[in-house]
């Protein structure tokens, strides 16, 4: 039976290609596919984004190899930064007064 972090792994690997399989190349998501990912999968995310061109400058950001597509490696840098700005806030609100530690 899988861990829960090998559960986490495959479910990052299934998201990333049910995508990228939607157009071109299905190694990697196009500007659309990763606006398309973003929409279903970072709702939450990107409604904190007052940018209208937040999605343009993601995938500039993302695309290190500026192939203008996001491969899995790069995509992956993504789920990793905001992983982290996640658990900082994480951090940030059990060391806050009144709240609860487990």
């Amino acid at each position: 039976m899988p861990s829960d972090l090998e559960r986490a792994m495959e479910t990052l690997i299934m998201v990333f290609h049910r995508y990228a399989d939607k157009e071109g190349s299905k190694a990697s998501l196009s500007r659309k596919e990763l606006k398309l990912l973003m929409e279903n999968e970072l709702s939450s995310f990107l409604k904190t984004q007052k940018d209208p061109a937040a999605i343009d400058k993601i995938m500039r950001d993302l695309d290190s190899n500026g192939d203008g597509e996001v491969n899995f490696e790069e995509f992956v840098s993504l789920v990793v930064g905001l992983s982290i700005a996640c658990e900082q806030i994480y951090q940030m609100q059990i060391k806050a007064p009144g709240v609860k530690k487990n």
